[in-house]
């Protein structure tokens, strides 16, 4: 049997931003290559990056707050952007959106010079997009339970290493992510670290 080709295969350095165009029925991996690590992700329709990937949407259609192995990352058009067809965790967030600069100040009292959302910006910029392209993420690798009297945040998550979760290009995407430097929550156990994301196009 063929194998998949290998179209892309990187290590993104902790607290550092990546991001690619992959074709459609393509795969991105993304690997937690030492455990508890947070990334935050966004994808854009190739053909019409203003049509962006809808925390809403995704929610909305799908009946849970949490997306995972099946569920299907839907745009602000309601285009169906990538599915999740291999998830060794089980749940990822959709409501906690990215750490910035403004608010790791209003919710920890310290000023930082690195967060998700610049890395956002920094990624970006390369596409010719800028700050309106960000909106609500995917926090893949981070937990955040939600109680029944509405309250949540985010968790401690003994993730082992490798954890993975695979996702299927519906139609050509730009995907960006931001291998998540944030110091001052449990949501990278304290200690960022590097993320390895590759891209394989199924054998003919």
């Amino acid at each position: 049997m063929s194998q998949p080709q290998i179209i892309l295969d990187e290590v993104v350095p902790a607290k550092k931003p990546w991001g690619a165009r992959i074709a459609a029925n393509d795969v991105l991996t993304i690997i937690d290559l030492e455990g508890q690590q947070a990334v935050d992700f966004l994808c854009y329709d190739g053909a019409n990056p203003q049509d962006r990937y809808s925390a809403t949407n995704t929610v909305k259609v799908q009946g849970n707050i949490f997306v995972g192995l099946g569920s299907v990352l839907y745009s602000d058009s309601g285009k169906s952007l990538m599915t999740v067809i291999e998830d060794t965790v089980g749940r990822h967030d959709t409501v906690y959106g990215c750490c910035s600069n403004p608010n790791n100040f209003l919710r920890y009292g310290v000023h930082t010079t690195e967060s998700c959302y610049s890395n956002f910006e920094s990624i970006l910029k390369r596409y010719d997009l800028g700050r309106s392209a960000i909106v609500s993420n995917v926090n893949w690798f981070m937990s955040v339970p939600v109680l029944e009297d509405g309250s949540a945040g985010v968790a401690a998550a003994a993730l082992k290493p490798r954890s993975h979760v695979a996702l299927r290009a519906e139609r050509d995407v730009l995907a960006v992510l931001s291998n998540c430097p944030q110091m001052h929550n449990p949501c990278n156990g304290y200690n960022p670290t590097p993320i390895r994301v590759t891209v394989t196009r199924p054998a003919a």
